[in-house]
């Protein structure tokens, strides 16, 4: 049994150009996790105010505020669902690649490049999922913010300057 030097080196920079691929989709799960962690923490804040005030109008707010994180929450845990498919996806299409590239007969080759093809599709798809999940859970943070106090400033500031 010969080895085909050029074949194999051939077969590990086709499975290599994924990885980087794969860097990516690491890094958004680092940073939607990070997002989670501060939707959690700001969670327990709010429990922690909530069980020590006897504002009712603070409840209230807070209550409201609680199941807005709880969305977000779920829409950062399905954002991380994806993208850990989406890193599944990829390494198996890596796998696909290599194994495709050596394999000896010709229909072989094929049907391991057109799995390939196939789990490499549904990782993208996957990921620009989990884009989308990330944009909309965004998106939902800033919707939460009460910008009246900064309507008011610059009411204010507005009269003083025609005085």
């Amino acid at each position: 049994m010969a080895i085909d030097v050029s074949n194999i080196t051939h077969s590990i920079q086709l499975a290599v150009a994924p990885v980087f691929f794969l860097t990516g989709v690491a890094g958004m799960i680092g940073a939607v996790a990070g997002r989670l962690a501060r939707i959690i923490d700001r969670g327990r804040v709010l429990e922690d105010r909530m069980s020590a005030s006897r504002d009712e109008e603070y409840i209230q707010r807070s209550m409201l505020e609680l199941g807005f994180l709880r969305r977000r929450g779920r829409l950062a845990n399905v954002c991380i669902g994806l993208l850990t498919l989406c890193g599944a996806l990829i390494a198996l299409t890596i796998i696909l690649l290599f194994v495709g590239q050596t394999a000896k007969a010709e229909i072989d080759a094929q049907t391991w490049s057109v799995a390939a093809m196939v789990s490499f599709g549904c990782g993208v798809v996957s990921f620009v999922s989990a884009l989308c999940c990330f944009m909309i859970e965004t998106m939902m943070a800033t919707r939460l913010l009460n910008f009246h106090p900064l309507r008011q400033a610059a009411t204010v500031d507005a009269r003083h300057s025609k005085l």
